[in-house]
């Protein structure tokens, strides 16, 4: 049987379960693009090569599942850099297949020629540059292994034209290759780990989104009511422990709760569990936590003692190592320590600001949450909305917030939530944005448009890079510079000439219903928010001050 290189790409793909792909073609990708065009996959022609990255991790994020994303060579592939590279710091298990110019062109600064290989060699867990079609062979299926197996993470498979084009004899397909097995935890280790919460008086745990992205979440919530341990989560992490779980203390760190910060500090014991001490959750880190001994389970061994020593090390998948623990810790109830997390949050409420306008951040997350379905997804962009959305917006399941966390990148928003959206058809999908992150990506409306997926887009609309000049606020002495949009669009207009229906939700005769109306819609939405334009996220912790010096409104307003 004979095969070309991209025939080669294209049935590999199919069996290894890939229904959907997002990209854009070129002349480089064009061998792929034609033989795409006769296979079973569903090809999503994005606007932007960037939003195909973000369709395609929107699909994984949803799903666990790697997720793909093509991209021609030069301008191509460069616009996937910051999709890959978000992918890596988050640890989302991504393929994105890129064209290259014919191997006889490469290094010559040919038309739309760029050195993809070395570019994506630091911002990926694997990346490969394919000589002859022969090689595709073995490189698809192992590329879908290493991107979820152990830490996911992104790889990129960059192809040259004429090997797309080339025919190659074959005998029969390989097999697939799947995730393989985690590491399993040393029974010492775990067994120490239990004696460790067995004697401690105050632990806590601190769990990243390496417990969503092992599966874990049950098992973790099992282990908490066992021995009646708080738990605290990072960004990522929010919806491995139900919000309204007596046990939840929400997320920690510059943006977290004060009460939660405080209960932090009084730990004897912090468990962190797939999470990498990322400095928005930790503050100054000799601070962090600086009275309780320190255990830390995770996957990627280069995590361990890398920010914060620790004293119990386990270097094994969290879900497996929660579930070796489990029966191990003996059943308590810490009332002791469970009354003083109640008296600390009573002592450190989260403060409302004062009332003015309609539309204040915490009232519309929270009247947003009531609204929704329960299993809805919400998709986040990166700056104040992605906030307030954390702190106030319930999340119960895993894999229900899809934000960028490591990298922090504006314009993640729309298109992720357009691939969630295609990952998971019968569920409700909410973009949560601003208006200076829509702008990042807003032709992916286009595809919106075009794909008629029920994402309801709300937009939190205050005329400005709000988290940026928040920080000139409150950090450089209101001296504010290039943060407030002179002339903002008319958004529902745009977004009507897009084909998305547009709701100006401010001059509504009644918001919650038309709110309420959104949510329902089969088909898209955009619900532009005026919210007030000087409205703060607090409390914040100062960029590299410790969790315990937080600004609250009375230090802002004096």
């Amino acid at each position: 049987m004979k095969a070309n290189g991209a025939e080669i790409v294209t049935t590999l793909l199919e069996r290894q379960g890939i229904g959907v792909v997002a990209g854009i073609p070129g002349g480089a990708n064009l061998p792929l693009y034609d033989a795409l065009g006769r296979s079973r996959i569903r090809h999503v022609l994005a606007r932007h090569e960037q939003g195909a990255g973000f369709i395609a991790q929107g699909m994984a994020r949803a799903t666990g599942r790697a997720g793909v994303c093509l991209g021609t060579s030069g301008p191509g592939a460069t616009n996937l850099l910051t999709a890959i590279a978000d992918a890596r710091l988050d640890s989302i298990p991504l393929v994105a297949i890129t064209g290259q110019v014919p191997s006889a062109l490469i290094g010559t600064d040919a038309f739309q020629e760029v050195d993809t290989y070395g570019l994506t060699a630091p911002i990926t867990k694997h990346n490969y540059l394919v000589r002859r079609a022969s090689e595709l062979l073995s490189t698809l299926p192992e590329a879908f292994e290493i991107a979820e197996s152990g830490r996911p993470g992104p790889v990129v498979i960059d192809i040259p034209k004429d090997v797309l084009a080339q025919e190659v004899e074959l005998e029969a397909w390989p097999e697939m290759r799947r995730r393989t097995d985690p590491p399993e935890p040393h029974p010492a280790q775990v067994a120490a780990l239990a004696r460790a919460i067995d004697g401690a008086e105050r632990p806590v745990l601190y769990v990243g989104g390496g417990v969503i992205a092992s599966e874990a979440s049950d098992v973790l919530r099992r282990l908490a009511h066992r021995n009646s341990i708080p738990v605290t989560t990072t960004l990522p992490g929010l919806g491995a422990i139900a919000a309204d779980d007596v046990l939840s203390l929400g997320m920690l760190g510059m943006h977290g709760a004060r009460y939660t910060n405080r209960v932090l500090d009084e730990a004897d014991l912090l468990i962190a569990l797939g999470a990498r001490f990322d400095d928005r959750a930790t503050g100054k880190l000799s601070e962090f936590c600086e009275h309780a001994r320190i255990a830390h389970v995770d996957i990627d061994p280069s995590e361990i003692d890398k920010l914060k020593p620790t004293n119990l090390r386990l270097v094994a998948d969290v879900g497996a190592t929660l579930r070796a623990l489990l029966p191990q810790v003996a059943p308590r109830r810490r009332r002791r320590w469970n009354g003083r997390v109640v008296e600390l949050r009573r002592q450190y409420p989260m403060v409302d600001p004062p009332v003015e306008g309609r539309f204040q951040p915490r009232p519309l997350i929270e009247q947003l949450a009531r609204l929704a379905d329960p299993d809805c997804i919400v998709a986040t962009d990166v700056g104040q909305h992605q906030m307030w959305v954390a702190q106030y917006f319930p999340f119960r399941r895993p894999r229900s917030l899809l934000t960028s966390g490591g990298l922090g990148t504006m314009g993640f928003g729309l298109p992720a939530a357009i691939g969630a959206a295609l990952a998971k058809p019968h569920q409700r999908v909410i973009c949560v944005t601003g208006d200076g992150s829509l702008l990042m990506n807003l032709q992916e409306l286009a595809t919106l448009a075009e794909l008629e997926l029920p994402v309801t887009v709300i937009l939190m609309n205050n005329g400005h890079l709000g988290l940026v000049r928040q920080q000139q606020e409150l950090f450089y002495g209101a001296r504010y510079h290039a943060t407030r949009f002179e002339r903002s669009p008319d958004f529902v207009t745009i977004a009507e000439g897009f084909g998305v229906r547009g709701v100006p939700l401010g001059r509504a005769a009644h918001p919650e219903d038309a709110l309420a109306e959104a949510l329902r819609r089969a088909g898209p939405t955009l619900v532009d928010v005026p919210i007030p334009p000087l409205e703060n996220v607090l409390p914040m912790v100062p960029p590299g001050a410790s969790n315990r010096t937080m600004i609250d409104r009375e230090a802002c307003h004096g």
